[in-house]
Parts: C-alpha cells; structure tokens; sequence
C-alpha cells in the first residue's frame, strides 16, 4: 500500500509535508505510511480518498508497483 499511496500524492502533486498538512498528520506519519511502516486508519484513508482524488479500493487494493 506505501507506493500506491506515494505514488496517489504524486498524481495531485503534492509534497509529502503539503499532503500531510492537509491530512492533520505529521510528516514522520505520512512517510511511514508510504514506507509501509504503518498502515493508517480509516478515517485517514477516507481522508486521502478526497485529497488524491482516488477510490477507498484504489488506495486499498491497486499492486504496490502502481506509479
């Protein structure tokens, strides 16, 4: 899920600190996330479903390889 979500931030070109601005996160957060450290919750998801313009299934099941 990392890179689907990296690579979802690049499509809307955003930089890491932009999205996790508008995300209410830290930065630290949002790189774990796209590093596949964590996974965030649902609320975050739904989150970045609107700010990446991209489906909850998108974000959830496109192969990691998706750039």
């Amino acid at each position: 899920m990392g890179m689907t979500l990296r690579a979802a931030r690049s499509n809307v070109r955003l930089t890491q600190k932009e999205a996790a601005d508008e995300l209410n996160l830290s930065v630290e957060t949002l790189a774990n996330y796209e590093a596949g450290k964590s996974f965030p919750r649902v609320d975050t998801i739904k989150k970045m479903e609107k700010l990446y313009r991209v489906s909850y299934n998108d974000l959830i099941f496109l192969p990691s390889d998706y750039d």
